[in-house]
């Protein structure tokens, strides 16, 4: 695995090993995990070489979020993706993927205005802008993402269609199932911040989903369940339920009834001072 941090050697390493055949990258921010290595995984039985990005990028961070303490562990990572048979670590510097005077910005309005996007004001302003540079950069044939950041992906997969990258291939962008622990928690970089307490009550947030997803399905309201779902979610430690919404799984809109269209149910709530995101089909 050849592990490069500045743009010309990159662009080098990435011309000889598309002789091979299709790239694939993974975007990462490090912390590296499962979820993270299962993406790794189906990206080798589609591409001839993996490339994987470990970036913590300073854009998607608000001003009152976690940037400083975001887990950094670039050793571990680093022997992780070794073992997986990782081709590239593109790690690149702030200051190589924000040089002095940078200043451009990708907004993608529709898909990121609620949910995350309202919670998180920029947030997905600086995610395309980052997948964006890296598109770029890279220049992959085929890119990876976890479906846990649902609108993350929409995001992507919206800024790729109207900006022409990763083309002609419509399908190029592909998103993997969420990788979960044992009991059912959504695997993130984040549940190690979790105390040994919240980190067992956090399981209230995937089995509230899967009960408010059944009800619904039975023929509750939406509103009903979606109500029961978040006092299910403060009896059990969570401080505080950012959103809890049924959308259409493309356009993001909210859903007062299931059709059916694909529709998932996402959460985004606050547990011991961390933030846990998670969605599932409807």
């Amino acid at each position: 695995m050849q592990t490069v941090s500045q743009l010309d050697p990159l662009r080098d390493v990435v011309a000889v090993l598309k002789k091979d055949g299709p790239l694939a990258l993974v975007p990462t921010m490090g912390a590296l995990h499962e979820g993270h290595l299962t993406l790794v995984r189906e990206a080798k039985k589609r591409a001839a070489h993996v490339a994987v990005s470990i970036f913590v990028n300073p854009r998607q961070f608000g001003a009152n979020e976690d940037l400083d303490k975001y887990p950094r562990q670039m050793a571990a990572d680093s022997a992780l993706l070794q073992a997986e048979g990782v081709s590239l670590l593109w790690a690149p510097t702030v200051e190589a993927m924000y040089p002095q005077g940078y200043a451009t910005n990708i907004s993608v309005s529709g898909v990121s205005d609620g949910l995350c996007g309202a919670a998180r004001p920029g947030h997905f302003d600086g995610v395309a802008t980052v997948v964006c540079k890296l598109f770029n950069q890279v220049r992959p044939d085929l890119a990876f993402f976890g479906e846990k950041d649902w609108q993350q992906l929409a995001v992507i997969r919206r800024m790729a269609r109207d900006l022409d990258l990763l083309e002609p291939k419509v399908d190029a962008i592909i998103g993997v199932a969420t990788v979960r622990e044992a009991d059912g928690l959504a695997m993130s970089s984040r549940n190690a911040y979790l105390s040994a307490e919240d980190r067992a009550r956090a399981v209230a947030l995937p089995d509230g989903m899967r009960r408010a997803i059944a009800e619904v399905r039975a023929g509750a309201a939406i509103g009903g369940a979606l109500a029961a779902l978040q006092s299910a979610l403060l009896a059990n430690g969570f401080s505080q339920v950012d959103y809890a919404q049924f959308c259409d799984a493309s356009s993001l809109a909210p859903l007062t009834a299931l059709t059916d269209a694909p529709a998932r149910l996402l959460v985004a709530a606050r547990i011991g001072g961390t933030r846990l995101i998670d969605n599932m089909a409807a």
